[in-house]
């Protein structure tokens, strides 16, 4: 085996009995454990696949050598399949059988050769096994076709295990990248499925039903459109198509847009046809008018159009679903609802149940936007049903409530408590406050008693790679000098999986990494990471002087008064990190509460008392800054914060530093956004300091169109202290960017500062419209996100930063009327008319008035009409400017 001798092992285990097979085991299982201390030598690449061949052969329950063959450190160089299935072919059948179905039950990550499954089953006979990881063999098996040169098609047709194994295609996850790739031709799966059925090979029905089923249980994106793709290639006759109106019913409503969109045409080809019922058609037009794809939505209302054009006597039951869509987003797509109930309203006069439609209907126009409202009201004959804005009408503006610090809860009393916590911060990165607790928790129980803290503990780091008695890829004591990996050094520090020389090394020198705009922040906290596991390690600390007071990060005074009078009796040295952390948390804002803690703190007569007191009586200057431009990006430049550098170790120093994004390294090993929840807590009171830090990152999710980098955008906005350029900045880029999920992170932002009353609504105006000139942030994603924020009733907060983005966009248009507008700008109009209907503006804007008379029934220019209406400014007179100061 050491020398990599397959076939000679194989020889021997054909001269041995089973006795003599189970007594060489052991000496087996030594060699093994030998080779996995360093799984990628020389020598275990040629002593494992003997190895594997010899452990096979020497044991006799099924169970095992299905745990021998799949184990973690066998996966890597293992035997030939046909090598295996020679020395294990000569058991029972049933044995192999339950060994086939053992592997073909392990997980795909243990990387069991199909070839080697699949021998087994020939070989026994046995039922052929269905599992995630037999199925995904078995088409990487059957796409494989260059080696035979055969094809898909004719690969599919030798199988003795066809229906099977097809059958259970559609309930095994993940595969719709082999089914998709090729696109088409013989060896595509969507050829040769549909060519299958045609000869008989396979029950069309059965496969039609298990592809629909398939798209109604849903998945991936990437399953999605592979089963889409299939139905497609299928090509269902119109008896077929009948005999699912249900289900493509429930796919308008639930799939996927490309998948609801197929289900969409196949109903709209049976009702223009005559063969779906109205009530069917009026079931499929609520679910699809119910979606927020304005595509989708809008053909549906076309279908519905020509339907009622055709038989009128349908209206009944089809105008009360034509009024799904009056709740609609998109103010264009509820007025064409309305258009279209307006044409077939009189419809309903020779209908004997018309009382009962229009009371639906009267009841559906509560959810068009105003301006809409007014003229359903009309058309329906009924009074308004909300006073129409006047003058004189106060809106009442919807904000949510302004969030409120919280103070942290004590560390957990009790070790098993306190494990608790940190196995669910392993699991799940958790909030500041949570991370501080639990921080503290395992600094005060290591000082208390650091062999219960351990025992209370080991179940939890059992899961953690570094407390693995075999680790075999990397040294752990590099792991953790490159960084502190939260709090894992400091459990690490405990179970004394991490040298002390490595602590005090990482304690020194600090961080290796070169200087980036983010260095400042993230070496403050991994300072005092090391420096704790290392004080756990050599002289533990009672608790930590730094742990915040509030959630928000901030620390009072006179607690931090009471922790160094606490360290001064009890003899205890400060950690340097830890007191640095401590004096940039202390609250200063409050100066008459600042200068008495700072008297306080002067009668202790220690050095750290001092220092104290010097931080709570010296105003912390602010840098200046400078606005620069990058291609399409606005970033600021920051400069040196003038501080006493004396009274902070040299890890913190780096946070008064210059930050230039033309002169720092930006492309550095910041990319967890996990850690940068932290970062808010290292200077609390000072957003614009971390905003600052972080702009760059943020403007990748609209410029670069990457995702999560506005995650710190909530956190940033609910910060203690004053919100300026740079916060401004961060969440006019989030508003613009490519992802839902961060243009959210921005209107909560956005929202939290309106409810604190910290919103500049001038200053993010300016920047969303500077920012849209350079192309940096698009108007069609602004307007989805302002549509968003507005929907929560917040119109004449997103109205006011409206009011001075819009004119910047207009400006080009009014100066010259051969100027493309941008596109989506359109969509802003609507979603400023909305805002201006609901709130009750009034006034002028800007340029609003050219634009609103350029010809044509554009979408921008219908917006703009129904702007200027709404405003109340009245059209431009023939020749005359209409652009009166707003």
């Amino acid at each position: 085996m050491r020398a990599g001798s397959t076939g000679d092992v194989v020889r021997l285990l054909d001269e041995m009995t089973d006795g003599e097979r189970r007594a060489c085991f052991p000496e087996l299982q030594l060699l093994r454990k030998e080779l996995r201390a360093d799984l990628w030598s020389g020598a275990a690449r040629r002593a494992c696949p003997a190895l594997q061949v010899a452990g096979a052969g020497c044991q006799t329950g099924a169970a095992a050598v299905a745990t021998w063959l799949s184990a973690n450190d066998m996966r890597w160089w293992q035997a030939a399949s046909e090598v295996l299935l020679d020395v294990l072919g000569d058991r029972d059948p049933t044995w192999l059988a339950d060994l086939a179905h053992r592997l073909a039950g392990r997980p795909m990550t243990a990387r069991v050769p199909y070839a080697l499954m699949a021998g087994l089953v020939r070989l026994s006979g046995c039922a052929v096994p269905t599992t995630e990881a037999y199925v995904h063999g078995w088409l990487q098996d059957i796409g494989s076709i260059w080696p035979t040169g055969d094809t898909v098609t004719d690969r599919l047709r030798k199988d003795p295990h066809l229906a099977e194994l097809v059958a259970a295609l559609f309930e095994t996850r993940d595969v719709g990248g082999w089914l998709g790739w090729p696109d088409e031709g013989p060896n595509s799966w969507t050829y040769a499925l549909p060519q299958l059925t045609r000869e008989g090979r396979l029950d069309r029905v059965a496969v039609v039903d298990a592809c629909v089923a398939r798209l109604l249980r849903g998945g991936r994106p990437a399953d999605q459109r592979a089963f889409l793709k299939l139905l497609t290639a299928l090509d269902l006759g119109p008896d077929e198509q009948r005999a699912r109106i249900a289900d493509w019913i429930a796919l308008c409503s639930d799939a996927p847009s490309t998948v609801a969109a197929h289900a969409q045409s196949v109903l709209g080809t049976l009702a223009l046809d005559g063969e779906l019922a109205v009530r069917d058609l009026a079931e499929a037009s609520v679910a699809v008018l119910f979606r927020s794809e304005k595509k989708l939505v809008r053909a549906q209302l076309v279908l519905l159009g020509k339907i009622l054009g055709r038989d009128p006597s349908g209206a009944d039951e089809l105008l009360p679903a034509v009024a799904q869509a009056f709740g609609h987003d998109d103010t264009d797509t509820q007025k064409r609802a309305l258009k279209l109930v307006e044409r077939h309203l009189g419809d309903l006069d020779t209908l004997g149940d018309s009382a009962r439609v229009r009371a639906e209907l009267v009841d559906a126009t509560t959810q068009l936007s105003p301006g809409l409202r007014q003229r359903a009201e009309q058309l329906l004959d009924v009074a308004p049903q909300e006073p129409v804005h006047d003058a004189h009408t106060v809106h009442e503006e919807v904000l949510p409530p302004a969030p409120r610090p919280t103070r942290l809860a004590p560390a957990p009393r009790s070790a098993a408590e306190l494990a608790e916590e940190v196995g669910a911060l392993l699991a799940a990165d958790g909030d500041v406050s949570a991370f501080e607790r639990a921080l503290d928790g395992l600094v005060r129980h290591a000082h208390q008693d650091s062999a219960g803290l351990i025992d209370a503990l080991r179940p939890v780091v059992a899961r953690c790679w570094w407390y693995e008695p075999d680790q075999l890829y990397i040294g752990k004591d590099n792991f953790f000098r490159e960084s502190p990996h939260g709090l894992e050094v400091v459990l690490a520090a405990l179970f004394d999986e991490v040298s002390t020389e490595t602590l005090h090394r990482a304690v020194s020198r600090g961080s290796t990494y070169g200087h980036c705009p983010h260095s400042g922040l993230s070496r403050a906290v991994e300072a005092r990471l090391w420096e704790a596991a290392y004080r756990i390690r050599t002289q533990p600390l009672p608790f930590l002087l730094a742990t915040p007071t509030w959630s928000t990060g901030l620390l009072e005074p006179d607690e931090l008064i009471a922790r160094l009078d606490a360290y001064n009796k009890m003899g205890v040295r400060p950690g340097p990190a830890d007191l640095a952390q401590a004096l940039l948390r202390v609250r200063r804002d409050d100066r008459a509460a600042a200068e008495d803690a700072a008297r306080a703190a002067r009668k202790m007569g220690t050095a750290e008392a001092d220092r104290l007191a010097r931080w709570l009586t010296t105003a912390e200057p602010s840098p200046s800054t400078r606005r620069r431009t990058s291609g399409p990006r606005i970033l600021l430049e920051f400069g040196e914060v003038p501080v006493r550098h004396a009274d902070f170790p040299p890890e913190f120093r780096h946070l008064w530093q210059p930050v230039s994004f033309f002169t720092n390294r930006w492309h550095c090993r910041h990319w967890d956004e996990s850690e940068r929840q932290h970062w808010t807590a290292v200077v609390p009171g000072r957003p614009e300091l971390v905003a600052g830090r972080l702009l760059r990152d943020i403007s990748t999710v609209a410029v670069d169109d990457s995702r999560g980098g506005t995650a710190v955008l909530p956190a940033l906005a609910e910060a203690h202290g004053e919100p300026g350029e740079a916060v401004h900045l961060g969440v006019a880029y989030g508003l613009g960017a490519r992802h839902p999920e961060d243009r959210l992170a921005a209107v909560d932002a956005l929202l939290v500062l309106a409810a604190r009353g910290r919103l500049d609504a001038d200053r993010l105006a300016a920047d969303l419209g500077e920012l849209m000139q350079s192309g940096a942030v698009k108007p069609l994603r602004l307007a989805e996100a302002i549509r968003t924020a507005a929907a929560t009733g917040a119109y004449a907060t997103l109205w006011s930063v409206l009011r001075g983005t819009l004119p910047i966009l207009l400006a080009p248009l009014a100066a010259d009327g051969a100027v493309k507008p941008v596109r989506g700008l359109g969509d802003l109009l609507a979603v400023a008319a909305e805002c201006a209907e609901r709130s009750g503006a009034r006034g002028d804007l800007p340029h609003l008035g050219r634009t609103a008379d350029r010809r044509g029934s554009s979408r921008l220019v219908t917006e703009a009409r129904r702007l200027r209406d709404a405003l109340g400014q009245g059209a431009m007179e023939p020749g005359g400017d209409g652009e009166r100061a707003a």
